[in-house]
Parts: structure tokens; sequence; C-alpha cells
């Protein structure tokens, strides 16, 4: 559909925590050691929570500090997405508490469970709103408080994760930038193999979990493993194929920040140079579906970014779940706070 405009970021936003958790003290908590914990994930430290408080305030400021980049107000805001599989409840939807929060009263609000590809998922929804008309402001956030989550007692889970929020606003943009290409995909058939229980909780399920400690995240890590490489690597290659481009015109991969080793091998399959795909997980962890929006807003406020830049948007998660978006860069409004 040509209706002369794209669809892209205008607006973004992100938030983590105080309190930082180091391998050292994870040390102090469960049979691990710093050195293990860099060698096989690249992870040093990630940022926790404070008890008490709710995942939703991550959600909140991340998404506030967006639209103050927008420089549009909350009644301007049609349509708000949370992408997360750690909502404080299941009703109210996360969305509709930060609605509430912001005082956006125009906007409709709802989550999105996609796991750690949620906000990826989130951006090619909030786009097929706007470009058909639907909407013309969406305010998409990646939030998860996963240490709420994890069993502390699980040396293979704990190492990984830890909380914050990233948001974006999308809107029209001139046409031929913002996202130029989009792909989502799911195979349920090996959901299995990553499992955070709610109201259902299956005997064998159980059995893998220390202690059958119910409601924490579980993980067949080395399943997992392969099937992010190969996930990561073919959904790049597919929105570039959609967009007509190669490799060569690819600026930045901004990719899922589970894994070192998984980044790796996804650009050592997609042979492209370690300087041009984005790594923070060394100081947050695995924030699920915050990763990807944390590591843009930073990557943008580093001026790492500039206008016409190709960039990918690439992610996996439960479900299992995938996706990419590839964007093609036009954020004038930020460029010139940062020169």
């Amino acid at each position: 559909m040509d209706n002369g405009f794209s669809v892209g970021i205008i607006g973004l936003g992100m938030f983590v925590p105080d309190n930082v958790l180091t391998n050292k003290d994870l040390e102090k908590m469960v049979d691990t050691s710093n050195e293990w914990i860099i060698k096989r994930t690249g992870i040093s430290e990630r940022r926790v929570l404070e008890k008490g408080r709710p995942s939703s305030d991550m959600a909140y400021i991340a998404a506030k500090k967006a639209l103050e980049d927008a420089n549009i107000l909350p009644e301007d805001v049609d349509l708000i997405i949370v992408a997360t599989i750690t909502p404080d409840y299941l009703t109210p939807s996360m969305a509709c508490i930060v609605q509430d929060k912001l005082n956006a009263k125009k906007a409709a609000a709802f989550d999105l469970n996609a796991a750690c590809t949620g906000f990826v998922y989130s951006m090619t929804v909030a786009e097929q709103f706007i470009k058909t008309g639907y909407y013309k402001n969406a305010l998409i956030i990646g939030c998860d408080g996963l240490s709420k989550a994890v069993d502390w007692e699980d040396r293979n889970t704990c190492v990984l994760f830890g909380d914050g929020a990233g948001a974006a606003v999308l809107s029209a943009v001139e046409d031929g930038y913002g996202i130029r290409a989009s792909k989502t995909g799911a195979e349920g058939g090996m959901g299995k193999l990553l499992t955070l229980p709610c109201y259902h909780f299956d005997e064998v399920d159980m059995e893998k979990r220390i202690h059958q400690n119910k409601r924490v995240i579980w993980m067949g890590g080395n399943e997992v493993f392969k099937f992010a490489v190969k996930v990561m690597e073919q959904s790049t290659i597919d929105v570039m194929n959609q967009a007509g481009l190669c490799m060569d015109d690819i600026s930045l991969i901004i990719p899922h920040q589970a894994n070192k080793r998984i980044i790796d091998g996804a650009a050592k399959r997609l042979k492209i140079s370690n300087d041009r795909v984005i790594e923070n997980l060394s100081r947050y962890g695995n924030t699920s579906a915050a990763t990807i929006p944390i590591a843009l807003y930073e990557t943008y406020k580093a001026n790492k970014i500039k206008n016409g830049d190709n960039i990918v948007l690439v992610g996996f998660g439960g479900g299992l779940t995938w996706a990419a978006v590839l964007i093609k860069w036009n954020k004038k409004d930020l460029e010139d706070k940062n020169e």
C-alpha cells in the first residue's frame, strides 16, 4: 500500500535499575565463578529491580523518556504495546498500567508475549496500524523484570538474566525511510525448550526444575543456542532480501542480547565484522524484550547511527519465536540534540 509515507522511530527511551549484581556477587549465591560466566555468556553484571517495586515502573519511565524525545504529549498516543513475559498482573495488562501512569487516555493498550522477540514483534504490529491510517502514534515498550522469574539456586539460568525497559515511539516518516522490511516467525513445536509456567504445571516440566520450583524460568540451553544462531542468520537474510539489499549495505546489526557466543556465531555465519554488531550484554545480561530497544537507544546516543544507515534489529525467544526488521534511519531530531 503506497500512501506516501513510511513508518519509523521518532522517539527513544530506556530505563535500568540502579542496583548492579556482578558475577562476583553471584559467586556468593550459587556454585559458579566470574570466569565461567564470562567465558560461557559474555556477561559481567546485570541490573536488578528493588524488591517490591513493580516492573511497570521501568516501562513507565522508559515510555516517558521516549515521548519526551519524540516531542509528543501522552494525549497524542493512539496505541500502547508492552512486550513482556513478566507482567505485574495478567490483568490489568502492563500496557494499561502504563497508559494510566502516563495519562494517555486516548490510547488503546495491550501486552504482547513473544518473550525476547517481543519488541520486534511489537514494531511490526504497530507498523500495520500506522501504515493503514488506523493510528498515528504508537508507543511500544519492551520491559522485563526477570530477576523475579529466575531460580537463584539454578546456576544455569540465574547468571543470564537482568531487569530493564526500552521504549520507542513509531509514527509516519518520509517515504523510503523507517521500516523497509520485516519478518516474524514461530516454532511452537520447540516451545518446551524454554518455559515459564503460569497456571498449568506439567509434571515432566516440573521435574526439570530445582526443587520443582514452579514459577521460574527453565531453558534447554544447548538446543536454544543452536536454534538462535540459525534463525538470527536466516531472518537477517530474509529482511535484507525483502529490501533488495546485501550485507555490504547494512551499517549495523542490533541483535537480542542473550549470549555473546550466540551473537558471535550468527555474525560469523553472516560474514559480518564484529564492529558492525552491537553488544551490551556484558553490562545488562539478558533483559528479554528490553534488550534490543536498550541497545538501540545506547547505540544512537553514542552517535554510532547516522541518518541513512540501514540497521537490522533481530531477535529470538521463548515460544520459540524469532523476528527481524530492517530500518533506514532518519531520526533527525535526536541527531540534532546529540550534535
